[in-house]
């Protein structure tokens, strides 16, 4: 009678570890093709119900868990790295996932533990590359200081946290002003921490007669786009014009061109 008891509650144990292994086996399966599908599709490669798969498996991290998917300490900086170098080649909808684990060094199961999709992916870059952040150090810092003494601070600021990642800066620009939703976190930094702050503080500075009136989003683009033309034109430059002026001394040059033309009364004629 205690075998006969024991009989269903192993079968159940048996019929539990063949659903498991169908599962793990169609999300290896998914991870050799590129990716993780959703649970829900997970089950029907399967062949189980998709009240078994999420009886069995929680979420897509406890799946990678059972998958044994465990990235090395470092794969997040390699990761983050080679990211930074793709985005700046081939844009948001042109990286490959296959070939940043590939650059990584990473498998396609780690790099989707560590990053679920690509705009998680983007998310981390722009956190960890972007000039909005350092920007806006630069700013909080100094937010107090007339424009000759601010102005500078932000200009070498911008470069040297651009400097190296002059794709990604690029492909910045142009998601910034695109309809993918997987870059609405760097439009979110560049409004909240830099682009919004800092034309507020050219207005007031406008008001209070320091700069002269004009529109302080048009006043900002006319500082920074003669700093990112610099980055992006830098390298061709010094190779075809030998061009050797250190890279602050420049950001000086160029800010010390915008406060000059931005002085009220016409003063930048004299």
């Amino acid at each position: 009678m205690p075998a006969a008891e024991a009989a269903p509650p192993r079968r159940r144990e048996a019929r539990t570890a063949g659903a498991r292994e169908r599962i793990l086996g169609a999300a290896r399966r998914s991870l050799s093709a590129g990716g993780l599908p959703p649970l829900a599709t997970l089950a029907d490669q399967a062949g189980v119900s998709r009240t078994t798969v999420y009886r069995l498996v929680a979420s897509r991290g406890e799946l990678l868990r059972f998958l044994e998917v465990e990235p090395d300490p470092s794969a997040r900086e390699r990761v983050l790295a080679e990211a930074a170098t793709l985005f700046g080649a081939h844009g948001l909808a042109g990286l490959s996932m296959d070939e940043l684990a590939d650059r990584a060094g990473v498998s396609r199961a780690s790099l989707y533990r560590l990053f679920p999709g690509k705009a998680a992916l983007f998310r981390e870059v722009v956190r960890a590359n972007a000039p909005f952040i350092p920007v806006a150090l630069a700013f909080a810092e100094h937010a107090g200081d007339p424009p000759e003494q601010l102005m500078p601070v932000i200009a070498r600021a911008l470069v040297q946290s651009a400097q190296g990642h002059v794709g990604l800066v690029r492909t910045l620009l142009v998601e910034l002003s695109g309809p993918d939703v997987d870059a609405e976190l760097a439009r979110q930094l560049a409004l909240s921490e830099t682009i919004g702050p800092v034309a507020a503080y050219l207005l007031r500075q406008m008001a209070e007669g320091r700069l002269r009136q004009m529109d302080p989003v048009i006043a900002l683009m006319a500082f920074v786009g003669p700093l990112m033309m610099h980055l992006i034109t830098r390298d061709l430059a010094e190779r075809a014009l030998g061009f050797d002026t250190p890279l602050e001394a420049a950001a000086d040059e160029l800010s010390s061109a915008w406060l000059r033309a931005m002085k009220p009364g016409g003063a930048a004629s004299r």
